[in-house]
């Protein structure tokens, strides 16, 4: 089995994500993990030069465009070798860290992990599995406040991820030790569901 790991904590460590993918990544037994930490080594920002290439046919793209697609098509190829990906995702101001959004436009590709059909987008990223560890100071999962769990539900299944699990300690600064406590319990129970 094959799992990647993206954390996205500017925090090292006194990150309650980096903590909680250390205990999910724990669970899931043999498995190659390979690991892109998008806030230790940032992500470039998607720029007119990729939007170009990107829609460009292979056979058509310059040696400008092979290079500025070279770094999203290694995050693709990581995405696609993986059967699970764990994601640590800490609520700044109520969303994702832009890091995160980041490696999101790098790796939704038109024809590469989605299409467009007659009947609408088709994801092309099947038969994977996302354990998203979510930390918050106030923001609590699936609140009005929470930008962050439906965006990347969605997200995630419009490039076909539909096995989206959320480890959710939320809520941090009303009750840290129970919060982390019901955490674990949820990555317990990912373990016992193994």
């Amino acid at each position: 089995m094959a799992t990647l790991r993206i954390e996205t904590s500017v925090n090292r460590e006194n990150s309650v994500t980096r903590k909680l993918t250390d205990r999910i990544i724990s669970t899931l037994g043999d498995s190659d993990v390979v690991t892109r930490d998008i806030a230790i080594e940032p992500l470039p920002l998607i720029d007119s030069t990729w939007a170009s290439a990107r829609v460009k046919p292979a056979d058509e793209r310059s040696t400008l465009d092979q290079e500025a697609l070279a770094l999203s098509d290694e995050l693709v190829a990581e995405v696609q070798a993986a059967d699970t990906i764990v994601i640590s995702a800490p609520i700044y101001n109520f969303t994702i860290p832009a890091s995160l959004k980041a490696w999101i436009d790098l790796i939704a590709r038109v024809g590469v992990t989605f299409n467009y059909t007659a009947e609408g987008p088709v994801g092309l990223l099947k038969d994977k599995r996302v354990i998203v560890a979510f930390a918050s100071g106030g923001t609590g999962i699936d609140s009005a406040a929470d930008f962050a769990s439906g965006y990347l539900r969605f997200v995630l299944g419009f490039l076909g991820i539909t096995d989206v699990t959320f480890v959710a300690a939320d809520q941090l600064a009303m009750d840290a030790e129970g919060t982390i406590a019901r955490a674990n319990a949820q990555i317990d129970a990912l373990r016992d569901a193994a």
